[in-house]
């Protein structure tokens, strides 16, 4: 490996000190934030009954730790989210695929997707409860319902917004529609792809809450509607903290998804 210069020293070493500024803010920023929680709480600012306090909810998380019963509520949730976010990234990219190959049928179904897409996903909830029952599949279609039809529209639009002189070029060498897909949209497309997935884990993560909400006797979304309804705060915050770590978590597994495609491809 060859030496740097002091230029690229600098810069190298700018970078990191920029990174590290960046994560401790953001540490700062929640240690702050918990700690004028808890001194709110206690000082009696807040009513600790309805806003709670961090020692609170840590409490709380440990004794359902500690019984075991958070366990299963996490289980629930993580299981139906990946379920309808692998389920939403397969689905998308076989329509999205007819829709490229076929441009009438793509005619044809623009409008409904487009409507559909519009639609509030919340309404669709309870239809999809009466049709399919109050179990997981209904929880695991009401998360896909959340992102399945934006992610065919911009799927469709970035495959057939690459480069048409490269499909020519397939073309020119006696290929076909299936070479120009393989070797050039699906490609080309890579980083489409991994933007929508960004986007459908966390819609899917909000399809599935909103289906706990309705149809479900397990979950951090059950777990949310129950202790709203019974005024376990303590629960209801913990819950809700839970999720955006879960999101947050699903969120970094595409990064990496991300990190890999990019030094493969």
């Amino acid at each position: 490996m060859p030496d740097l210069s002091t230029g690229q020293k600098n810069f190298l070493h700018g970078r990191k000190r920029h990174r590290r500024i960046v994560c401790i803010s953001r540490t700062a920023i929640l240690l702050c934030f918990l700690f004028l929680w808890e001194l709110s709480a206690h000082a009696g600012i807040i009513d600790s009954f309805i806003f709670s306090s961090p020692s609170h909810v840590a409490v709380c998380f440990w004794e359902m730790v500690t019984d075991r019963s958070i366990f299963l509520h996490l289980w629930t949730t993580l299981y139906e989210t990946i379920a309808s976010f692998l389920l939403t990234t397969a689905v998308s990219i076989l329509t999205a695929v007819l829709l490229w190959c076929s441009s009438g049928l793509s005619e044809v179904l623009d409008p409904y997707l487009v409507v559909l897409n519009s639609l509030p996903k919340s309404a669709l909830a309870p239809l999809l409860i009466v049709w399919l029952g109050a179990t997981q599949t209904t929880i695991i279609a009401a998360g896909m319902s959340v992102a399945i039809f934006g992610s065919i529209l911009n799927l469709y639009t970035s495959f057939t917004g690459v480069d048409l002189e490269k499909i020519k070029l397939i073309y020119t060498l006696r290929g076909n529609k299936w070479h120009a897909l393989t070797k050039v949209v699906l490609p080309s497309s890579i980083p489409a792809i991994i933007s929508n997935m960004k986007v459908n884990i966390g819609l899917c993560l909000v399809g599935v809450v909103i289906g706990e909400f309705l149809a479900a006797r397990s979950g951090l979304g059950y777990l949310i509607i129950y202790s709203s309804q019974v005024f376990k705060m303590d629960w209801l915050l913990m819950s809700i903290i839970l999720l955006c770590i879960m999101a947050m978590l699903l969120y970094s597994l595409i990064n990496l998804l991300e990190t890999w495609c990019r030094r493969r491809y």
